[in-house]
């Protein structure tokens, strides 16, 4: 069960206020201890303002299993600051850990994350076979795109899950959708209103996408050295 970024408040991020701080929890705050209760019966993807210590404060996106336990936690590393003022919130993580559910290989990317290419190959470089993109974003286009491109490029079930509907300001996308690992989509839900879409994932599709497409057999790590490369150091 995965839920979009921020569900459990307004996308306050819109508006600079240091009164939301207030919306800071732990790992063990509300919001995760009513979805452990929940989780008795499905893992559960639950994105909070999460806050490490007084001062630290992530966008975290946790996988709770149904014993009621945090597995895991993804921080987002690409806290926006365009059309939204989360880096006034948000410290950005720095790494891409995996989870393991039954016989699968997860990882998320959370919303912008998403518009960083780098982001998703990490992922699936650790052996992701699944990504889950929590989302609470207003662009409608070129959505479809590059969540089908993500996908493909890698090899992957790509699961991305955003708000739907006014709110505050602006107006959500929604367009919540379930893309399979030749970059076809599976599921999609409305532009316009609430709903819940469901797909069964067959492991054996990530296996015939990579061999269909080698894509890590024919990638080539020592060439790439402009990704990694300081900003100060590019040619100009």
């Amino acid at each position: 069960m995965v839920l979009p970024e921020c569900f459990n408040n307004e996308y306050f991020p819109q508006y600079r206020d240091s009164r939301y701080m207030d919306y800071t929890e732990a790992d063990d705050g509300y919001t995760q201890t009513r979805m452990k209760a929940e989780a008795r019966r499905h893992h559960i993807v639950s994105t909070i303002f999460e806050m490490d210590r007084p001062g630290l404060y992530y966008d975290t996106a946790m996988l709770i299993n149904p014993t009621g336990e945090v597995a895991g936690k993804y921080r987002k590393v690409h806290p926006a600051a365009l059309l939204s003022l989360e880096k006034i919130y948000f410290r950005g993580g720095s790494l891409f850990p995996v989870f393991h559910v039954g016989e699968w290989t997860i990882g998320f990317s959370t919303c912008y994350d998403n518009l960083f290419p780098e982001s998703c190959r990490c992922l699936a470089l650790n052996g992701a076979e699944l990504i889950i993109a929590p989302y609470a974003t207003p662009v409608a286009d070129p959505w479809e795109n590059f969540l089908t491109t993500r996908a493909l490029e890698n090899g992957v079930f790509f699961a991305a899950c955003n708000h739907v509907g006014p709110e505050g300001a602006w107006q959500r996308a929604g367009k919540s959708m379930i893309v399979d690992p030749s970059g076809k989509i599976v599921a999609k839900a409305s532009s316009i209103d609430e709903q819940i879409i469901l797909a069964e994932f067959d492991r054996e599709q990530v296996i015939q996408a990579r061999r269909r497409f080698p894509l890590f057999r024919d990638r080539r790590a020592d060439a790439y050295g402009a990704i990694t490369r300081a900003s100060e150091d590019l040619p100009k």
